[in-house]
């Protein structure tokens, strides 16, 4: 099983492997003579590390990691804990950021910024120290280590496990005793199989020799080397047409795991900010956001390696070479066009991404991002937090996304709309008072208003006969980044590319202006630090883009459908905020689609599905079985002949509602499959549970908008989450009984014999192993996003 990424795109490691050799080792050490073992040095790096990432990293990586405690480099380790929470629903003033490696580049600057050493007194630099004082990261695994946990059996309820796990930061010695006298069964690892006896030793062995970390810094290899100079040649070259394309791909790129596609064993890069120019040390500008003012006149666009272990929830990836570059050329500098007004960092230059970068010609920006659509929309959802609420709990839990085409976008092909909708289209959250909430809310609300209307008013003239279907970019033909699947899991979410699951309630068109206006609301904009201000007009405005995106949709629909499908959408209170809030249902405006049917949104479906059959990177035959003529055996017609069976018994689970199928209740929003043969063929599913509601239309009182008899399952082959909540290990032989037996489960009783028999319970004495397998999977099938996942939202079934 190769080891999770750490440094590059396809150079991993065998973590099981290495700690077998490891333990071994140990104790083949261990029996020439306990003298040895004493005086052995124990490397960080060669020895601890990857402890960590077999046991810790999962938990302790994100920013909402417990106590902030991050253990997947050196640096996190040695920045320690802090009680300061990330996530506050209740702050009202600004909080200085604490992301490592931005923020502060030293342990002292970390202790001035509230973050206490988990390794005990004045082991706070990389070298070894005699001093044992109180060690918090000892004391926690010698409470996970004396308390031994049931295998495979259901946590007690003295064990809290999820993400609100604050409140238990002990940090000083008198915390730290008390810690352990009160809660003797919340040691570390919290609530999963812990620390093997060689594993617990080498840890403990290494603490008390003083805990030094030999942990070294990434860094690029000489072809990298040779490519980071050309990008940062590029992103720096003088001229004022030059600097504001530079500082618009910086804004857009900022969050991306940069990698040289023509380079075999890449490293991972971010592109940042700099005082200094190519060939020197960076010395980064540390900005809560991308377009805060950098403070110096000069800023200088570096490439710096991604430093500590790549974990899937922050791994948004996104290619870099010479064509990229060529392309960007083309796009960018391929017409004649002045800067006029160099664009500021002020309020409103921040706000209004359309204003600030009005020069670059819209075509360019737009097919730009319309090449990699799905890394924008991932940076959306699985963007700069960890808990995604502010995101997703304004959308669906599974929905189409589709763009429109650049030749019939109008803020692109027609510079008079273009010059009326730009003063309209800036976001919110730049005032965060308590105070400005109403008001921000209110000002942009009817902006976004005044657009909708200028943008009906408009198409209208230019598409009298309506939208066609043509007005949907086809990825040109050949870019499967044309059509996106976006599945929730209550905080967090996933993407993908092409048509998968079944057809959804809603589905999203989007142009350019929505795609700005999201990216930047969302992304750029938004800081997890600032106030529930902020974080509440992000959230409100959110919800104006997703009722534009399914007005989009909309007008592809008969005149005569409209409302029916917008009723659907917005039930009980949807329709108040439909009526106080959204402009009015056009159902006047004609389609082009010519309709055959009394289901158009069916039928649209079908279309897309067969005119995007050679873009759509994921067949369904699994969710879509009696949708998909082409495959009647529900089946992929390349799996083998266990994997026909397994997809076969996933199809009758399938799209069922929960009204039909009571096991859906019981189960989680993520849980990952894995069937498994004698021979060690695997194959490993993801099954999404999909929430119903009668609308997502505000921040509050989901539950009491739940449909919970609607719910449906997804099941598609693949790891599709960041954040498998449970999973299920299925001999090949067995899967048409797992099937069935799901199928047949009326109460909870019946649903916990399945979990006794198939389930992967946190105390499973194979938990790690198969955990890991799922990254495993992820490197067989896409290399590129090989990535430590997250087990914070791991349940407790």
């Amino acid at each position: 099983m190769p080891r999770p990424l750490h440094r590059s795109v396809h150079e991993h490691r065998h973590p099981l492997s290495r700690l077998l050799l490891s333990t071994c080792l140990f104790f083949l050490c261990a029996s020439f003579s306990s003298l040895l073992q004493a005086d052995a040095l124990i490397s960080y790096s060669q020895s601890i590390q990857p402890i960590f990432e077999q046991k810790c990293v999962a938990c302790h990586a994100c920013n909402d990691a417990p106590c902030q405690l991050n253990l997947g480099s050196g640096d996190g380790l040695l920045r320690g804990a802090s009680k300061i929470k990330v996530y506050d629903s209740t702050r009202t003033r600004t909080q200085a950021p604490t992301r490592l490696f931005i923020d502060a580049q030293s342990t002292p600057e970390w202790r001035a910024r509230g973050f206490s050493s988990v390794l005990g007194k004045n082991r706070d630099t990389r070298n070894a120290s005699t001093d044992a004082g109180a060690s918090l990261l000892a004391r926690m695994i010698d409470i996970g280590h004396a308390q031994p946990l049931e295998a495979n059996s259901k946590l007690p309820d003295s064990i809290p496990i999820g993400t609100d796990l604050d409140k238990q930061c002990a940090l000083d010695e008198d915390e730290i005793s008390l810690f352990a006298r009160n809660f003797p069964l919340r040691g570390m690892p919290l609530g999963v199989t812990g620390l093997s006896t060689a594993e617990y030793q080498t840890l403990k062995t290494w603490l008390a020799q003083g805990a030094a970390v030999d942990s070294e810094p990434v860094k690029a290899s000489s072809d990298e080397e040779k490519q980071v100079a050309d990008w940062e040649s590029f992103l720096n070259q003088p001229g004022q047409r030059e600097q504001l394309v530079s500082r618009w791909l910086y804004e857009h790129l900022f969050l991306a795991h940069l990698y040289f596609e023509n380079i075999r064993d890449s490293h991972f890069f971010e592109v940042v900010r700099s005082r200094t120019a190519s060939g020197t040390a960076i010395d980064l500008i540390a900005t809560a956001r991308p377009n805060d003012p950098p403070g110096t006149a000069q800023v200088y666009y570096r490439l710096r390696p991604v430093q500590g272990a790549i974990v899937h929830k922050t791994h948004i990836t996104y290619p870099l070479s010479p064509e990229k570059i060529s392309r960007i050329k083309a796009l960018f500098f391929g017409s004649k066009w002045n800067t006029g007004t160099t664009a500021l960092y002020d309020e409103n230059a921040r706000a209004n991404p359309f204003v600030s970068f009005a020069a670059i010609p819209p075509r360019a920006r737009y097919q730009f991002m319309l090449d990699n659509a799905e890394y924008f929309i991932r940076t959306f959802i699985r963007g700069p937090v960890c808990r995604g609420n502010v995101a997703t709990d304004v959308i669906r839990d599974n929905f189409w996304t589709f763009f429109q085409s650049p030749d019939s976008d109008l803020y692109i092909t027609n510079a008079k709309h273009r010059a009326a909708a730009t003063p309209l289209l800036g976001v919110p959250g730049q005032n965060v008072g308590i105070g400005d909430f109403f008001t921000e809310t209110l000002r942009y609300t009817k902006m976004r208003n005044k657009y909708s209307a200028l943008r009906d008013q408009d198409y209208a003239r230019a598409q009298p006969k309506g939208a066609a279907f043509a007005d949907i970019w086809n990825g040109d033909g050949y870019n499967d980044n044309a059509i996106l699947s976006i599945y929730r899991q209550f905080d967090s979410a996933s993407v993908r590319k092409g048509l998968w699951g079944e057809i959804p309630q809603t589905m999203w068109l989007l142009d350019y202006p929505l795609l700005e206006r999201m990216y930047y609301s969302l992304v750029v904009n938004f800081n997890v630090f600032d106030t529930v201000s902020h974080q509440g007009q992000t959230r409100m405005y959110f919800d104006l883009i997703r009722h534009s995106a399914e007005s989009g949709f909309l007008h592809l629909m008969p005149p005569g459908s409209r409302k029916a499908l917008n009723d659907d959408w917005y039930q009980d209170s949807g329709k108040l905020k439909t009526w106080l809030y959204y402009p009015k249902l056009d159902t006047r405006q004609p389609s082009a689609i010519r309709y055959q049917t009394n289901d158009p949104k069916t039928e649209f479906a079908g279309m897309l599905l067969s005119q995007f059959n050679k873009i759509n990177a994921r067949p369904d035959p699994i969710n879509r079985c009696n949708h998909d003529r082409t495959n009647e055996h529900c089946y992929r017609d390349n799996a083998p002949a266990w994997a026909r069976t397994a997809d076969q018994a996933f199809s009758r689970m399938a799209a069922r509602p929960a009204s039909g199928m009571p096991s859906i209740d019981f189960l989680p929003e993520a849980s990952i499959v894995r069937v498994y043969t004698p021979t060690g063929a695997r194959e490993i599913y993801t099954m999404l549970r999909n929430r119903a509601h009668s609308n997502v239309a505000y921040m509050a009182a989901e539950s009491l908008r739940y449909q919970p008899e609607k719910d449906t399952l997804t099941i598609y082959p693949g790891v599709l989450t960041s954040y498998p909540n449970f999973a299920f290990n299925i001999p090949a032989a067995e899967v048409t009984d797992f099937s069935v037996a799901m199928q047949a489960v009326n109460r909870r009783e019946d649903f916990d014999n399945i979990v006794r028999r198939w389930g992967v319970r946190r105390t499973h004495p194979d938990f790690w192993m198969l955990f890991h397998d799922y990254t495993t999977y992820i490197h067989e099938h896409e290399p590129v996003e090989t990535a430590i996942l997250d087990m914070n939202r791991y349940e407790n079934l």
